[in-house]
């Protein structure tokens, strides 16, 4: 929605709710626009240093390229793990992507609700048993075992609202739905 110096804004949270309303609608209208397409493209960095480039997406029935740089994410693992600690690992990466679509999918809703949130802070712990990933055992998954999620909440809305809020994003999460889901993987060697 373009501002003008007579129209503003209906803004919670850091979030256009008019927006948020519109960009729903036009779902619910369209259903096709719901369909997107996120990519990456991952290099080797030497040792176990990568870098993750992200650009262009495709989504609301269009390519979209309007980001006007890339983004470049960078991974590698502490020394312990004979990476030179320059970045985070790649389990690391997944609590990351966690923590900020739990805070996408709860922030959003909140807004449409017009509950205000001073502050949202998610504390993360995933445990990895190396023994899978060094194939010294196969009763062992290489993958994370457990997480754990701490979410801190100041709002304007009583206890069980945030309650309601927290478990209307775990249970919307695009992040959270693959963790817990299976998803097909396919991997093609050029």
């Amino acid at each position: 929605m373009a501002q003008t110096a007579t129209t503003q804004a209906n803004m919670t949270n850091g979030v256009n709710v008019d927006q948020l309303v519109g960009t729903i609608q036009a779902i619910q209208a369209k259903p096709e626009l719901a369909k997107f397409q996120f990519r990456s493209t991952s290099r080797w960095d030497g040792g176990a240093r990568s870098k993750t480039t992200i650009r262009s997406f495709y989504g609301a029935g269009q390519e979209d390229s309007s980001r006007k740089e890339s983004f470049v994410v960078a991974g590698d693992e502490p020394a312990v793990l004979l990476g030179t600690n320059t970045a985070p690992n790649a389990v690391e990466a997944v609590l990351k992507a966690l923590s900020s679509c739990l805070t996408v999918s709860f922030i959003y809703p909140a807004a449409a609700h017009g509950v205000k949130v001073e502050s949202f802070e998610l504390t993360m712990e995933g445990d990895v048993d190396l023994h899978g990933f060094l194939k010294l055992s196969d009763k062992v998954r290489p993958g994370l075992q457990n997480i754990r999620v701490t979410a801190r909440v100041k709002a304007d809305a009583p206890r069980e609202k945030i309650q309601e809020l927290l478990n209307h994003a775990i249970a919307t999460s695009p992040v959270m739905d693959s963790l817990r889901n299976p998803v097909p993987v396919t991997v093609t060697l050029q």
